[in-house]
């Protein structure tokens, strides 16, 4: 069964054939200008959630643990997101305020990989987030949190149909990455 499965697995396509070229020496100064343009493209080829992302902590034994999210906004601020400050990872970026988020959009072969440490946003952002959200009925959350992950790296990774992926990666001053406490 296991061989089975295997060769089943392997014989899977990887990304489609007709894959967008990136070239990373036409790509702008700052990566949220690049991650809005891929978004852009994302969405003009139909991908459904572009905007979902899988988002990554570590809990207090140092286990990893990933689930889905949405992107909230992306401004000065970082790239936000938003939890009860009870659920699993709210406590988990309570303990460690590190995080890594993935988007991946398969029909263009295209991830974005984001890491960086997390703050929270004020209290009114959290709770016009929580205002905001689909089936909204005007209760409040003092326990719902809009996050902000302010990245020390982004990583922009294009599929290639001949293994030749393209990476461009956007580093912050050394200074400025967070420190395991």
């Amino acid at each position: 069964m296991s061989e089975s499965f295997r060769s089943m697995l392997r014989s899977l396509p990887d990304f489609p054939a007709d894959l967008p070229v990136f070239d990373p020496a036409s790509a702008p100064p700052d990566p949220a200008d690049l991650f809005r343009a891929w978004l852009d493209e994302a969405l003009a080829a139909g991908v459904p959630q572009p905007h979902s992302f899988s988002l990554a902590t570590v809990g207090a034994a140092g286990m990893p643990s990933s689930r889905m999210l949405i992107l909230k906004n992306l401004d000065a601020e970082g790239w936000h997101f938003a939890t009860s400050r009870a659920s699993r990872k709210g406590r988990e970026l309570t303990q460690h305020p590190l995080a890594a988020m993935n988007f991946f959009w398969s029909a263009l072969g295209r991830q974005v990989r984001v890491v960086g440490t997390v703050v929270e946003l004020s209290a009114d952002a959290s709770a016009a987030d929580w205002a905001e959200r689909p089936g909204a009925d005007g209760s409040l959350n003092p326990s719902w949190q809009l996050y902000a992950l302010r990245p020390v790296e982004v990583e922009f990774w294009q599929a290639d149909p001949g293994r030749r992926h393209v990476r461009h990666r956007y580093l912050t001053d050394a200074e400025e990455q967070p420190r395991r406490p």
